[in-house]
């Protein structure tokens, strides 16, 4: 997909169409709609003080729910992040309340969002910048003739991993600040070719190593994030493009390349 398909997709028309078009939005929002007609449905057969307790109970969630996703909204640094966040916050006060209204409503809801779960994945930033997609192949040429920039960072990452599509954003919008002739940009799926994984160390069995960066000079490792010793760890940071920038010195390689170094 190109750049101006890319913009596309995440304007207000191409989030409407995702809405439709990606089962992960769409069950999402069928299963929060349908609260609605069930809601009206029941008020005819409530009683007028049971009623009067679900509003009240309704309007507290909803405050709740906007307090949360306005800090998600500063807090999280891509919208991949915080949509994920905010309609896992949705289902939360949905089955709140479907729990106060009835039971058995709650745990369909339960069912249906853990089904929305297994079975669908939250769509990936889908623009790659300036990086390249890189092959096994392309990257082991890269690694043994050397025909690339003094510098190159690569992010390993597998899309069927939550943590990889939250950070989708960072690794291409990093790439159009900082690329250039000393610094190159390269991503490898090992989503797709998990054969590559275990040549640099990374377990696609282990969420806390995906997505994994590794920077390389003269096509020799010079840093990676997260490290090795990553079970040593009792956390690691959440990866922000303020991280990256800091772990690899992006700002100073930068800076020495407009300098001449």
């Amino acid at each position: 997909m190109d750049d101006t398909n890319v913009k596309d997709h995440y304007s207000l028309t191409g989030i409407l169409n995702l809405t439709v078009s990606e089962p992960y939005y769409l069950f999402n929002f069928l299963a929060f709609f349908a609260y609605i007609p069930v809601r009206f449905s029941a008020s005819s057969v409530l009683a007028p003080h049971f009623t009067s307790h679900l509003l009240h109970r309704e309007i507290q969630a909803f405050l709740a729910f906007c307090i949360f996703a306005a800090v998600k909204m500063v807090k999280e640094e891509t919208w991949e992040a915080f949509i994920a966040d905010t309609l896992f916050y949705a289902e939360v006060f949905l089955v709140a309340i479907a729990l106060v209204l009835d039971y058995h409503l709650a745990l369909w809801y339960m069912l249906a969002f853990l089904v929305i779960y297994i079975f669908t994945q939250q769509p990936p930033y889908l623009s790659l910048g300036t990086s390249n997609q890189l092959t096994p192949l392309q990257l082991e040429t890269i690694l043994t003739e050397g025909r690339t920039s003094k510098f190159g960072l690569v992010e390993f990452r597998a899309l069927s991993s939550s943590n990889c599509v939250r950070t989708s954003r960072i690794f291409p919008e990093l790439s159009i600040t900082f690329s250039n002739k000393n610094l190159s940009f390269g991503t490898v799926d090992i989503g797709l070719f998990p054969n590559v994984a275990p040549k640099f160390g990374i377990s696609l069995g282990n969420s806390k190593q995906l997505p994994t960066y590794i920077l390389f000079e003269n096509a020799e490792e010079v840093a990676r994030f997260p490290e090795y010793n990553l079970e040593a760890k009792a956390s690691i940071p959440v990866v922000t493009k303020k991280l990256i920038c800091r772990h690899f010195e992006l700002d100073k390689r930068l800076l020495d390349y407009v300098n001449g170094k």
